[in-house]
């Protein structure tokens, strides 16, 4: 028994590529967080929703079928999630500082698009773009243009 559990930890260690084979693609990471922002407030609106899947189509590529499973996967991650850690990882990884704003400024999206301005949601947004290394300049900078194109 021994020798099984320390052959299990020799792989583990000599293969560490194989410890996380369910890790989040970037497309789902995205979605994950924008996931993360319209549960803030606790409620779930239509009109969140349909935002999500036009921004996810617009933003990601992804049409169809592919939208609304893509939208399935996110929410289960983001409910299942400990933390933001492995999505916020793949996103700095992968989006330069400029791509970086335009997410915060598409979680500002998701969160007007059901015509309300709730703190939950806020505190959300400004916890992952702290996380994704936006500054606070351009956390508002993101808010007053969200703002502006949702009146």
């Amino acid at each position: 028994m021994l020798a099984g559990i320390q052959r299990f930890f020799q792989q583990v260690l000599a293969e560490p590529e194989h410890q996380a084979p369910d890790a989040p693609t970037l497309e789902l990471a995205v979605a994950a967080l924008l996931c993360e922002v319209m549960r803030a407030d606790y409620q779930e609106d239509p009109a969140q929703l349909t935002a999500l899947r036009e921004m996810l189509s617009r933003q990601l590529a992804v049409q169809g079928e592919a939208v609304d499973e893509l939208v399935a996967l996110a929410w289960e991650e983001a409910e299942n999630a400990v933390d933001h850690y492995q999505f916020v990882s793949l996103i700095k990884a992968h989006y330069d500082y400029p791509r970086r704003c335009e997410l915060v400024r598409l979680m500002w999206e998701l969160a007007l698009a059901d015509g309300e301005h709730h703190h939950l949601e806020e505190h959300r947004i400004r916890q992952l773009a702290d996380l994704l290394h936006v500054s606070h300049g351009d956390f508002i900078r993101a808010k007053l243009q969200a703002q502006a194109s949702a009146t």
